[in-house]
């Protein structure tokens, strides 16, 4: 069976947890909050690549405040359904020293990979540092982070959509969905 073929098995038995409508009232009321929360900081916004695409362009489109955008890509997953050592792929082009930083990403899970973005921009001389995630795993640990900004909080499954994916695919999928035994 190619990658392929089983992506389509999986979405074929997939679980839908919450639809494109419900993702996106999420999203409106996290970007209501960062507005409010960061209206005078001049935050550089860095979208963590290549879950937090998808999260970052929809909240982008619905922030009013002055800000700055990079991106930042640390991978655990690798196109793999299990996590191993963080690679750095890419870093900010921008300075992060003396300013605010709001890192968007798909989903809080373990908490790894989105704490050592956390201390890298800390390393880096940030001001302030705020995390944004459209989804909050709940685990039954305790995680090395909390985010500011949560659109929402799903059960411990392996999901894929709006930017999360199963083995590279199913980024584009317009919900969250959960893999059937995985």
């Amino acid at each position: 069976m190619t990658l392929i073929e089983e992506f389509k098995q999986v979405l074929a038995t997939a679980d839908l947890l919450h639809s494109e409508a419900t993702v996106e009232a999420a999203i409106d009321r996290m970007a209501e909050r960062i507005n409010v929360e960061l209206a005078d900081l001049n935050p550089l916004v860095l979208c963590v690549m290549n879950g937090g695409v998808v999260i970052s362009g929809k909240l982008l489109t619905r922030l009013t405040i002055p800000l700055n955008i990079d991106a930042i890509n640390a991978s655990r997953y690798n196109n793999s359904t299990s996590g191993t050592q963080i690679q750095w792929i890419q870093k900010p082009r921008a300075s992060l020293k003396n300013r605010t930083v709001l890192i968007v990403d798909d989903i809080l899970d373990a908490g790894i990979t989105l704490k050592a973005i956390y201390d890298y921009c800390v390393e880096e001389g940030a001001s302030s540092v705020y995390t944004a995630v459209l989804l909050e795993k709940t685990l039954e640990h305790p995680k090395p982070i909390a985010a500011d900004f949560v659109g929402l909080t799903v059960e411990n499954r392996y999901l894929f959509g709006y930017g999360m994916d199963y083995k590279g695919y199913g980024r584009n999928a317009a919900g969250i969905f959960a893999c059937q035994g995985l």
